[in-house]
């Protein structure tokens, strides 16, 4: 996320199962610009940044993972920014909630719509009123706290094309992984 200087802060890149935050500590000494923060519980690994740059270091092929993984988070920034200069509400929450799902692995997605409309950048009674609009066309199904996806077909039809960039481009093929 980047937070302003009156604490409001907006998504500028989502990382799951399939990543990594502090990657780029691997090649020296690095200043962030963003902050991270893990709003979806799960296990987590930790690894000291003085261990793991010896490690990278000693490893071109770990050199070029980081490398590769820093560019695809770069390319989803621009596309995210893009996204959010160029597209509705209602488009970006459904590509935002279908990269979550596909961060974690489940349909459910366990965020509040006050913190949704936060990474969004809109307001939490537009997400509110989106949010029943999804429900009501049976695209979703959400309750405090507690969002489920129910038809992705549907949700990826509303989502703008940012999904698919990111989905379908950007990531499988820089990573070699199949989300």
């Amino acid at each position: 996320m980047v937070i302003g200087t009156d604490g409001n802060f907006i998504e500028t890149s989502t990382v799951g199962r399939e990543g990594a935050v502090g990657l780029h500590s691997g090649l020296g000494r690095r200043r962030s610009f963003t902050r991270a923060t893990a709003q979806i519980g799960g296990k987590f690994s930790t690894v000291r940044a003085a261990r793991f740059e010896h490690v990278a270091n000693g490893s071109a092929p770990i050199r070029d993972v980081i490398l590769q993984y820093t560019e695809v988070l770069w390319a989803e920034t621009q596309q995210i920014a893009a996204c959010n200069a160029m597209h509705g509400a209602s488009a970006r929450l459904c590509r935002w909630l279908l990269q979550i799902a596909d961060r974690i692995g489940s349909e459910e997605v366990p965020l509040t719509q006050e913190f949704l409309a936060q990474m969004l950048g809109a307001r939490r009674t537009t997400v509110t009123l989106l949010a029943q609009r999804m429900q009501a066309k049976g695209l979703i199904r959400y309750r405090r706290g507690r969002i489920v996806v129910v038809d992705r077909k549907g949700l990826e039809a509303c989502a703008c094309e940012c999904y698919h960039v990111m989905h379908d481009e950007k990531l499988p093929r820089a990573l070699g992984v199949n989300l």
